[in-house]
């Protein structure tokens, strides 16, 4: 049975999905499930909550991506207790993939 994914990404072109590796897809949909909504602009007209993140976020460290997806800060949630540590990982290795935004 063949899948086909059918997915918008406002800061990733969808051919760029096909050269994910399994644990970046999972990232990426953990990240479209429970991230995009404050992280990317829904609509034109919409506000954006938080930061786009991308690979340069956090000066690029994975390690302190993890913390602070685990962790949150005092305007985000932690998501320590909504995904387990290599849901976690894989949501960091998603990002690693994502290139900054054009300004």
């Amino acid at each position: 049975m063949k899948r086909c994914i059918l997915i918008y990404l406002g800061f990733a072109p969808l051919a760029h999905a096909q050269e994910l590796t399994p644990q970046q897809l999972e990232g990426m949909r953990h990240f479209n499930q429970s991230c995009r909504v404050c992280h990317t602009k829904p609509q034109m007209t919409s506000p954006q909550y938080g930061p786009v993140l991308s690979r340069v976020s956090l000066n690029g460290s994975e390690e302190a991506l993890k913390v602070f997806i685990a962790n949150g800060t005092p305007k985000m949630p932690g998501f320590r207790y909504h995904f387990k540590p290599a849901e976690i990982d894989a949501i960091a290795a998603y990002l690693k993939t994502v290139p900054p935004p054009q300004d």
